[in-house]
């Protein structure tokens, strides 16, 4: 009876090993997932300067508000001289408050920015890498931009460009193998003197292929 038991717990211990350790990468890679999507600074260079010179734009806009108000309060003071000592007061209590206001607008629409910058910034970001991805060597995959994200028509556009190219490429490394064939077979009838010729353009077309690879 004991020895019927003893593979039964062994399994069921090397099962629930395999468990968790699938359980710990899944959680890993949701972890991973959800650290990439928050990277809101993807390129900081850009997002940071466009959301201060629109934070900018709208806080001089602004201005223009209690600079009239200030106006207003200060000749109400000149014509009611009785109450100028709880205007000047109010009119304190008013440029604080106007302030705060101010500053927590104006944060607000810098996170804000902050936000909508992703949007731009992150699929361009994308772009440059598949297209890096592929200078390098890599293969030659469609592009696509997460849910929510601008550009979708650049990314189809980008697809369509690289499938296109993919296909041109086959093509001409199609003809490219046929010429190297034809010279192999033609090497044997030519006169010795011509084969380092035959030899030389069979080279020159494997670098060609390698380059052209290379290059994308």
């Amino acid at each position: 009876m004991f020895s019927i038991k003893m593979p039964a717990i062994s399994s069921w211990c090397k099962f629930q090993e395999h468990f968790m350790m699938v359980y710990k990468t899944l959680n890993r890679n949701k972890a991973l997932a959800f650290y990439k999507r928050s990277i809101f600074l993807v390129n900081p260079g850009f997002q940071l300067s466009f959301s201060l010179i629109v934070c900018s734009i709208i806080f001089i806009s602004s201005l223009l508000y209690p600079i009239i108000l200030m106006d207003f309060l200060t000749e109400l003071m000149n014509r009611f001289p009785a109450i100028q000592e709880n205007m000047k007061l109010a009119q304190t209590d008013l440029i604080i408050f106007l302030g705060v206001i101010q500053l927590i607008f104006i944060s607000m629409v810098f996170i804000m920015f902050i936000f909508l910058t992703h949007k731009i910034a992150g699929p361009m970001h994308k772009l440059k890498n598949h297209l890096a991805n592929i200078r390098q060597g890599g293969p030659i995959t469609p592009l696509t931009f997460r849910n929510g994200d601008h550009f979708h028509d650049v990314a189809e556009e980008v697809s369509l460009f690289l499938e296109t190219l993919s296909a041109n490429q086959e093509s001409d490394f199609q003809y490219l193998d046929e010429v190297a064939l034809y010279i192999d077979n033609l090497a044997p009838v030519v006169p010795d003197d011509k084969k380092p010729v035959l030899s030389e353009i069979s080279r020159r077309l494997l670098d060609i292929k390698s380059r052209y690879k290379e290059s994308l």
